[in-house]
């Protein structure tokens, strides 16, 4: 009786989940954020290489994006590393607010995105939810330091290791660090999930959508950045333009898996409250 009953509750789900993945228009929001997480990109780039790598080796910075980004991040990123070391320091005292501002427009079409995939309107006041997107991408800034901090702390617990003369550390680092950093990232993911929405959420409403987010957007990261340096020639069809075009495309496949997560939580909210 159990069994029938949990195979039609199956069904239902994914034929609503792809049903709204096609009214929502996943598509054609992913293309909004992508829009968006570009125009926020230097202005992020800004508060994280001037206040993170104060405390972090920068070098850290280029060790997370290589693990996720398409190359054409990490160029962006080391070209532009010396002009915000020369002047972020200037920049961010004299417009911090301003910065984070522009920095939270990615964040801030996140917000919208989830609304929608909820059916809800934001009626937060708008410098509530603008206060909401700048808090999200300060937390994001907190989990790009706690992810560049790791290879540091699996360095000092290998030294102790090392010091009791227990063997094999290096090993189960390597093997360790995948498993934080994919951790970490479901957290952030998941607190995105519950606070971004206009909506009253728990956290175990939010956390499947994080996993199926978490580990979608890991596998689609590494198999884009694979087809992009064996297979994509972009440069022979854009032009000087082909570096901006791959990280518009990469941001476009994780916006995608972002908005999908959500939508996965909103079909199992809804389901809920029907059945």
């Amino acid at each position: 009786m159990v069994e029938r009953l949990k195979q039609p509750s199956k069904k239902i789900f994914w034929q609503d989940l792809f049903r709204r993945i096609q009214e929502d228009g996943v598509t054609d929001l992913a293309a909004q954020l992508a829009f968006y997480f570009l125009l926020s990109l230097f202005p992020f780039l800004i508060v994280t290489i001037t206040v993170i790598t104060t405390i972090v080796d920068k070098n850290q910075l280029f060790t997370l994006i290589q693990l996720y980004g398409p190359p054409e991040l990490m160029n962006i990123v080391k070209d532009n590393t010396e002009i915000i070391n020369n002047q972020g320091g200037a920049i961010l005292s004299v417009g911090i607010i301003v910065t984070l501002w522009t920095a939270s427009n990615g964040m801030n079409a996140v917000i919208r995105a989830l609304n929608h995939a909820y059916d809800v309107e934001e009626r937060r006041n708008f410098l509530v939810a603008r206060a909401v997107a700048i808090s999200l991408t300060l937390g994001m800034l907190l989990i790009i330091f706690v992810a560049m901090a790791l290879p540091v702390f699996g360095q000092m617990i290998g030294n102790v290791f090392g010091y009791l003369g227990l063997p094999n550390w290096e090993t189960i680092w390597n093997g360790l660090r995948w498993v934080l950093s994919t951790v970490i990232i479901a957290c952030v993911i998941t607190i995105i999930y519950f606070v971004a929405p206009n909506k009253p959420l728990r956290i175990k409403d939010v956390w499947v959508g994080a996993v199926i987010a978490t580990i979608g957007w890991q596998l689609i990261s590494w198999a884009f950045s694979y087809y992009v340096n064996n297979f994509g020639n972009y440069s022979a069809t854009y032009g000087s333009l082909g570096g901006v075009i791959v990280l518009m495309l990469w941001f476009y496949v994780s916006g995608m898996m972002l908005i999908i997560g959500g939508e996965v939580n909103a079909t199992f909210n809804k389901l809920r409250k029907s059945g």
